[in-house]
């Protein structure tokens, strides 16, 4: 389907064949991002990995996120942080089981996914600054407003009237501030960490890596990690135990499978998640009704190419509908609208990017690289959930839109 925002062309894929031939046959010509007012205040003009424009800059620092940052071996290494962190969680909630407090899941599982981040990233929890959690939270918020002047420029003064500029300016320059500061703490030398800005510092101090990272590609590489591992953990995790709630069924089987393969042990080793064949369907399932992006970050066409016997001409800007790809009833049948784990028990469709009927991480040369990092503590977190503690809901008539 193709749109026009104001003066710019957008393209809509919403079928697995369509993202295909978006994200495979020609994904060099779409493998851009178009640029925006809300990029430029809040993501250092498009220097991180999720919004740079394609080309050599952006080659290098995803070089530098996948082999330093996130490769399997990295992501094995912050182990003891998500058995720290989650040990931490799962003792709030035995706590209050007999307390007359009121804990909320959502706030537990977001709070959860900071820490962990904040340690991994920065070395430290922020999570306890009420000003961080809100600085986030602008932030978040703000990367999905629509910028009236990045479609019509000559309106751009919308934008301005409506405070929106404002608000922009304001929280990069606060975000810019924190991260300085973490930086510089890391620079100095304070504290003996091995984290996501002691390994920048350490590629930046390299000379053999053959280009130069500066401070702002470090900074704005450690606000990637911020925005994507909120929208890659948190969200799922929050869907995963709403829907498993709206269907007490497929809790039972899950709780009976991770039970069975742990036996004894108090909580779930990482080791055995890979014996938890229901925990993935179920992680698959969530992801396919509930990606956490419902539109991937928009690519743009560098060139003019021909797409299914359409001129699609450069500058082009293409939004990937994976909510409505993992609802395509051609793909998934008839009860695609249903939550039925089971549908990937024996199958061999994944979310990693090669089969274009699940893509809720993106795939191509943008694909999105963490998702080793979020897929162990999802999984981690799902079946510590439901192996330490028993699960219901005393409301009739509950909806996936609900308060759970």
């Amino acid at each position: 389907m193709l749109l026009h925002f104001g003066c710019v062309p957008v393209l809509v894929a919403s079928s697995a064949d369509a993202a295909r031939d978006i994200l495979k046959t020609h994904d060099r010509v779409f493998a851009s991002r178009p640029q925006s007012k809300i990029f430029e205040k809040l993501l250092y003009n498009g220097r991180d990995v999720a919004v740079a424009p394609y080309g050599e800059y952006w080659r290098q620092m995803k070089s530098v996120s996948v082999l330093h940052l996130l490769s399997n071996k990295m992501v094995r290494s912050f182990r003891d942080v998500r058995e720290d962190e989650i040990s931490l969680m799962m003792e709030k909630i035995r706590k209050s089981t007999s307390l007359p407090v009121n804990l909320t899941l959502s706030e537990l599982l977001g709070s959860l996914t900071n820490d962990v981040i904040c340690r991994v990233a920065l070395g430290r929890k922020y999570g306890v600054n009420t000003d961080f959690k809100e600085l986030i939270e602008r932030l978040t918020k703000l990367l999905g407003v629509f910028s009236v002047g990045s479609y019509v420029p000559w309106l751009g003064w919308i934008d301005w009237i409506r405070g929106l500029d404002g608000q922009l300016e304001k929280t990069g320059n606060d975000f810019d501030e924190f991260l300085e500061r973490v930086v510089q703490d890391h620079v100095d030398g304070n504290g003996d960490r091995n984290d996501f800005v002691d390994l920048l510092l350490a590629v930046q101090r390299d000379k053999t890596v053959g280009f130069e990272i500066d401070r702002i590609s470090i900074k704005a590489i450690i606000l990637n990690v911020f925005v994507g591992g909120t929208d890659a953990s948190y969200t799922l995790m929050e869907w995963a135990m709403t829907e498993l709630l709206l269907h007490p069924e497929c809790l039972n089987i899950l709780q009976k499978e991770v039970r069975t393969v742990c036996k004894r042990k108090s909580s779930v080793p990482e080791e055995d998640l890979q014996n938890m064949k229901y925990l993935k369907a179920v992680i698959k399932e969530t992801l396919r009704l509930h990606p956490p992006l419902p539109l991937l970050i928009a690519h743009e066409s560098t060139q003019d190419v021909r797409l299914r016997d359409y001129h699609i001409p450069a500058g082009t800007q293409v939004m990937i509908n994976a909510w409505a790809i993992g609802r395509e009833a051609a793909t998934w049948g008839q009860d695609a609208e249903e939550f039925k784990p089971e549908r990937h028990l024996g199958s061999s469709v994944d979310f990693r990017g090669q089969d274009f009927e699940l893509i809720p991480f993106g795939a191509g040369r943008r694909i999105c690289p963490a998702i080793s990092f979020a897929a162990v503590l999802n999984e981690l977190v799902l079946a510590d959930l439901v192996h330490q503690f028993d699960w219901y809901v005393g409301i009739q008539n509950l909806s996936p839109t609900s308060e759970v």
